[in-house]
């Protein structure tokens, strides 16, 4: 099997992803567009998802909000005053960010797109908040710009989903990520690894559940618990086991050997405010953990996708 990345490497990196797309160096230029979420307006409930802070939910923060163009020119400055950097996606991450009228959506994709140098538009959304007509949007503006919906998988299973307070089930999941790559857009899972209601042998199954679903790129966050969300009640109450870092280590390289090779992997492991974390509070820093997980496929000479084909046989 010829992998799709140096053998180096180990496993499939978005840095060189991008690279070899636009021929150098991208930066991403996160945006907050002032969207909710269906569990937060009302519409499924009001508290977000268990593992949400509640903080979050409030309109404080967005009193100053600067407009999308403004957003756009204080990032882009940022970065070319700091690394001369050149090229840029625009990044719709916070929230649910296909969640609002058509023209709005428009509006503001458009407004982030304005710019010389912006090469991309990277959207994050839910399963349930996608529809034809957005679909139809982002197919016209992936004519002329990279495009790349990011979805909320979380999990592959509806009992999990159902304990997170999701609001949506799995077969949403794949019907959105099916109509999405229909429509010839790059698509990136979001999921959550170390919930409660799944064991480790359901985690590793679920890789090839994720495989048949032909998303282009994965993000893998370990589950938190931070303050002042549901989850942070239920986890003082009850304590549940969350991962060490020697574990999270092993567990990443069986996934990623399971994984199929032409994925791209754009995190390997998640973070959060100190200040609101309350576990698993780690020693390791993000890129030592990134280091570690290199290493240990070294030392089994091992690769994302080394176990892809033998297990769909």
């Amino acid at each position: 099997m010829k992998l799709p990345f140096p053998i180096a490497d180990r496993y499939n990196r978005f840095n060189r992803f991008l690279r070899e797309k636009f021929g150098e160096k991208v930066y991403r230029i996160c945006l907050d567009a002032g969207f909710t979420c269906p569990t937060r307006d009302g519409t499924l409930g009001t508290k977000g998802c268990v593992y949400c802070n509640n903080t979050s939910f409030g309109e404080e923060h967005r009193k100053n909000l600067l407009t999308i163009p403004q957003q756009m020119e204080t990032g882009i400055t940022r970065l070319y005053e700091k690394r001369k950097i050149k090229k840029y996606l625009a990044y719709f991450q916070s929230y649910t960010n296909t969640y609002s009228n058509l023209k709005y959506l428009e509006k503001i994709y458009k407004e982030s797109l304005n710019f010389p140098g912006v090469v991309g538009l990277l959207i994050g959304t839910r399963p349930d908040c996608i529809n034809n007509k957005i679909i139809n949007l982002l197919q016209e503006l992936n004519k002329s710009i990279f495009v790349s919906l990011e979805i909320g998988i979380e999990s592959v299973y509806d009992k999990t989903l159902k304990w997170a307070e999701r609001g949506h089930n799995f077969e949403q999941t794949i019907q959105s990520i099916k109509m999405a790559k229909d429509a010839g857009l790059h698509v990136c899972g979001h999921y959550i690894l170390g919930f409660p209601t799944e064991n480790r042998h359901e985690i590793l199954s679920s890789v090839d559940i994720l495989n048949n679903l032909k998303i282009d790129a994965i993000k893998l966050h370990h589950l938190h618990i931070v303050k002042k969300s549901k989850l942070a009640e239920i986890y003082l109450a009850d304590p549940f086991p969350l991962f060490s870092e020697q574990e999270w280590i092993y567990l990443i390289c069986d996934f990623l050997e399971r994984l199929n090779p032409s994925i791209v992997i754009q995190r390997l492991v998640g973070d959060a405010k100190s200040d609101t974390l309350i576990s698993p509070k780690w020693k390791l820093g993000k890129t030592q953990i990134l280091n570690r997980i290199q290493a240990t496929l070294a030392e089994r000479n091992s690769y994302q996708g080394k176990n892809y084909n033998e297990r769909l046989k």
